[in-house]
């Protein structure tokens, strides 16, 4: 009988946050069974093992990722998007690494994967940000990966204490944001 209170999202939610603190690759079902209490079999109730828990950790972090972009950015345009969106992306890394390493190099079984769903959103919030610069419709697909490329590797680089250094780590993010706002408006 499963624990009370217990399901796939609650264990989904306490591997996420577990994964934040001890990080994604120190993740396993066993240290899980403990944080919630249970043993390690009670988990497979849940999740169908530790690569269906990281893949649901993944879709949830891009979920939340979605949200905080696409939120950051109402209301916005050029540049002003393009920097709530990088914030707000670099914010969520910061906060969520674990939660967040596990979305890196996961391919959707298919479209209604929710790994593909929960991307798709993320995917819209960014090229939202793009609708604020003239880029051509062919350019669409290489301004995003460069937009993921920026806000993904600062923020990784930067939770992973990348950044050692005595230059000012907010200073450097806000002189990249202007330079990326250049190199779009360039388009």
């Amino acid at each position: 009988m499963p624990r009370a209170g217990l399901d796939p999202t609650a264990v989904v939610a306490a591997g996420a946050a577990l994964a934040d603190e001890v990080g994604l690759a120190q993740l396993t079902m066993g240290l899980l069974a403990e944080r919630v209490g249970v043993r390690t079999p009670s988990l497979y109730k849940h999740v169908g093992g530790q690569e269906d828990l990281n893949r649901r950790i993944a879709a949830l972090a891009l979920s939340e990722a979605a949200d905080a972009v696409g939120g950051a950015v109402q209301g916005y345009a050029g540049r002003d998007a393009l920097a709530a969106a990088a914030r707000a992306f670099r914010a969520f890394v910061l906060e969520h690494p674990g939660r967040y390493a596990a979305t890196v190099g996961l391919e959707p079984s298919g479209p209604d994967d929710p790994l593909a769903l929960a991307s798709r959103r993320l995917l819209d919030a960014f090229t939202a940000v793009l609708r604020g610069y003239d880029i051509a419709e062919p350019d669409v697909d290489h301004a995003l990966r460069m937009l993921r490329s920026f806000c993904h590797g600062f923020a990784t680089l930067q939770a992973a204490g990348g950044f050692q250094w005595s230059t000012d780590i907010d200073e450097s993010f806000e002189w990249l944001i202007a330079f990326t706002d250049r190199g779009l408006r360039a388009m």
